[in-house]
């Protein structure tokens, strides 16, 4: 039987914001305190403008604290490493290209270095780098920028799975592609089997049924769906009005009328063990090949989410250490830290970081 709503664990928001508090997940030094020499705080960021990353930077800068490599983080988990109070770990999940535009800048600029969590299949070719002022291109930086960084030194690059999927996982539509589709962060439109190239649901399939779906590298078993019945809802509604469709009463009863009872199939357990590690295994290969390097041992998994067949996968595979949320542990990395499962904190907390200017509220 499969489970038809996302567990809380895999959950986001002010909820699960609220009782990491109250359960004393956080470390002590967002709340006034010291960094204890077992803990490393680790920092999370995306995609991120100027003006947020510099003030961050300069009192990163301005208070004598140095960054670490990922390799730097296993050390001092397995307890071959110690670090004094300022030393911090900067992440950037995704590549986004405004790690070629704004990060590296910044970092060279305020001597500091960061790890790159990249998706390589979701990177694009490009004969050269962009210059930085270009805001023009594919979201995430090309391989020519990647390279670029790398044999610069001034990001790790480690790997964030190949595709940063979501799967469906569920049995019944719960909604269908609408014109507000198009809000839908990237990066959380759910995959579509059965392309060479990975494809994902995205706004111009308007009508497309949509499952409840959750990360490819939780223990969510994908649902395939007769891919006959997807193109008909997209049919029907190209022929009566594309997005003035959704506009008209009954429009939702056409699409489950079409969509309702459409064949399936659940993955094996096999295809379940073979899709997670070719999204960690392929994505390492692949990294290492076009940086020609060997470095990438790391990973951090979407959106933090992990299970059973990942855990098993990253010992098996041979990777160092993975970044993984659960509701036990602490959200920095502390000495001794089980390696599958470590935790990061948002970067907004930096600021909360012993030093002058240290904010007492965000």
């Amino acid at each position: 039987m499969l489970q038809e709503k996302v567990p809380f664990n895999e959950r986001g928001g002010k909820l699960r914001g609220v009782l990491d508090a109250v359960s004393g997940r956080f470390p002590g030094f967002v709340f006034g305190g010291a960094v204890g020499s077992d803990t490393l705080p680790v920092f999370h960021f995306h995609d991120e403008p100027r003006g947020e990353l510099e003030p961050k930077l300069r009192y990163l800068a301005e208070n004598g604290y140095r960054t670490v490599r990922n390799d730097d983080i296993a050390r001092f988990v397995r307890g071959n490493a110690s670090f004094d109070d300022r030393r911090v770990a900067l992440c950037f999940d995704d590549a986004w290209t405004s790690v070629w535009r704004v990060a590296a800048p910044l970092l060279k600029q305020y001597g500091l270095t960061a790890i790159v969590y990249a998706i390589p299949g979701r990177i694009e070719e490009a004969p050269a780098c962009r210059s930085v002022e270009d805001a023009g291109g594919p979201p995430f930086v090309t391989w020519a920028e990647l390279r670029a960084l790398h044999d610069a030194g001034t990001v790790d690059v480690q790997s964030h799975t190949l595709t940063h999927a979501r799967i469906f996982c569920g049995q019944r539509p719960i909604g269908f592609v609408t014109p507000a589709y198009a809000t839908t962060p990237l990066l959380n439109r759910p995959w579509i089997p059965g392309s060479a190239r990975p494809r994902f649901v995205a706004p111009e399939d308007l009508g497309a049924p949509l499952y409840t779906a959750r990360s490819r590298m939780s223990d969510a078993r994908h649902v395939t769906f007769d891919p006959a019945v997807r193109a008909r809802c997209i049919d029907h509604v190209s022929r009566n009005g594309g997005a003035a469709f959704f506009e008209r009463p009954g429009w939702r009863a056409q699409l489950e009328a079409i969509a309702g009872g459409a064949r399936y199939e659940i993955d094996s357990e096999q295809a379940q063990q073979a899709a997670i590690e070719t999204e960690l295994d392929i994505s390492r290969a692949i990294l290492n090949e076009r940086l020609r390097a060997t470095s990438v041992r790391h990973v951090c998994l979407p959106w933090g989410v992990s299970g059973r067949q990942t855990a098993a996968a990253l010992e098996r595979l041979g990777f160092e250490t993975a970044f993984a949320n659960r509701l036990r542990g602490t959200h920095a990395v502390r000495r001794g830290d089980d390696r599958f499962w470590l935790k990061r904190l948002p970067n907004k907390y930096i600021l909360r970081l012993p030093g002058r200017g240290r904010r007492t509220w965000l």
